[in-house]
């Protein structure tokens, strides 16, 4: 029954990854690397996702912020607040562009005043990440779950690292819920992989 069990989860594992198995910075564009660049953009995508909005609108929009310079805080402080609003509203995030893009710049400044434009430097002086990343305006609870979730396979301390949202997912699919019993099932690389197809899962009315 044991080795009947494993295999099911097993094939249910290859089917999630095959379907739903690309994290949401890999649906922006975001080579993650525990580079400054990547990791300003995470958090760009981490602000857009945070908003009560199809995650497909926010990836479009950080795939339109990033084509207008916004790909690390140096470049996002030298684009206009229009030129922001403009890639917003070509990304399809209009309901929200003008605060968005006040936050966006607000996000910058933030980022290069107090950790010298790299996140890294928060990753070294944090001893709870999570609450650490809802210093920056517009990203809460939910928003710094989605960085968390996305960033374990570069910053591999925080790995396992699985939320309530992904967690309701692999309930779902008859997977396990803990962090150490999801991550059991796939090598480390593709961990965030998983818990992203989960999260896809847990939003699915139909999955």
């Amino acid at each position: 029954m044991g080795d009947a069990s494993q295999a099911g989860r097993a094939r249910t594992v290859r089917a999630l990854l095959d379907r739903h198995g690309t994290t949401y910075a890999e649906d922006a564009g975001i080579r993650l690397a525990d580079q400054p660049a990547p990791l300003w953009q995470l958090l760009v995508l981490t602000l857009l996702l945070s908003a009560r909005i199809r995650s497909e609108v926010a990836v479009a929009t950080a795939r339109e912020l990033f084509r207008a310079g916004c790909t690390t805080p140096e470049r996002t402080r030298r684009t206009t607040r229009q030129q922001r609003v403009g890639a917003l509203g070509r990304g399809g995030y209009r309901r929200y562009d003008e605060r968005t893009s006040t936050q966006l710049g607000a996000l910058a400044d933030r980022v290069l005043d107090e950790y010298g434009g790299d996140l890294r430097a928060l990753h070294a002086r944090s001893d709870d990440l999570e609450r650490d990343l809802q210093q920056f305006t517009g990203i809460g609870p939910a928003g710094a779950a989605i960085f968390c979730r996305e960033v374990q396979g570069v910053w591999t301390d925080l790995a396992p690292y699985v939320d309530p949202l992904a967690a309701t997912g692999a309930a779902r699919l008859g997977l396990p819920t803990s962090p150490t019993g999801l991550a059991a099932l796939v090598g480390p690389d593709d961990l965030p992989r998983l818990v992203a197809a989960c999260v896809r899962v847990a939003r699915s009315k139909d999955e």
